[in-house]
């Protein structure tokens, strides 16, 4: 199995995994919602619009997840980086 599709692999169990928190604003949060967003994080494809539309509904969730240790890798890394801004999100400072 190839390095990349091993760490999507993972990327997705750890998502469906992880479950719902919930956020300040009312918004589900449920990182499994970003696996719209697998394959653009995992290479360099631009993200779909699926995905965008889930980043942008997950957008107050992304500081939580951050923080969160199993899930801070995926988020934090530069292709995540890279796929919210083509989506037009903001990565936030937490």
């Amino acid at each position: 199995m190839k390095a990349g599709s091993f760490l999507a692999m993972i990327f997705v169990v750890t998502l469906v995994l992880l479950g719902e928190l919930q956020a300040s604003e009312a918004v589900t949060c449920s990182a499994s919602q970003l696996s719209e967003c697998v394959g653009a994080v995992t290479s360099s494809q631009p993200p779909s619009s699926a995905c965008c539309s889930k980043m942008r509904e997950q957008q107050p969730c992304l500081c939580g997840y951050m923080k969160d240790p199993s899930l801070r890798q995926y988020v934090n890394s530069p292709n995540a980086r890279r796929v919210a801004n083509a989506c037009g999100v903001a990565v936030p400072s937490c």
